[in-house]
């Protein structure tokens, strides 16, 4: 069986879900490959099954490395204002088999995971504003 493209599956979810940015998808995708990746260096393990709470923590570390201070921002513009439209996301690529998932696996795995503000806000809150040079 040939895999689906991800891109054209995406493209079809959108034209008829518009609850979010295509862009979503494609983050949720690489925080998933991330997210993979840190398991694995950290357990030395090649790949296992990730849950709903860890993949939520990926998806925000990954987040917070790609677009910093704007990351709350840049998901409020994608459609994503909580954990749990991340959970909708993943079940809607799960739906259109472009992930896979175990009988354990349940939306509800990404309720309650982290608030936005506190994750996404505060990690940039009391930084001084930069200073411009004088002088140039």
């Amino acid at each position: 069986m040939k895999a689906p493209n991800f891109e054209a599956v995406v493209a079809a979810i959108t034209k008829s879900d518009k609850r979010f940015d295509p862009q979503a998808y494609f983050f949720v995708r690489d925080g998933l490959d991330f997210t993979q990746e840190r398991i694995r260096k950290t357990e030395k393990v090649e790949m296992r099954h990730i849950c709903g709470q860890e993949l939520l923590l990926g998806l925000r570390d990954y987040a917070l490395s790609q677009f910093g201070p704007m990351t709350h921002f840049v998901l409020s513009q994608w459609g994503v204002s909580g954990c749990e439209d991340f959970g909708e996301i993943v079940f809607v690529m799960v739906d259109h088999q472009l992930l896979s998932k175990t009988e354990q696996d349940c939306r509800e795995d990404f309720k309650g995971g982290y608030n936005f503000d506190e994750a996404f806000r505060h990690p940039f809150e009391g930084i001084p504003p930069l200073k411009p040079q004088s002088g140039s």
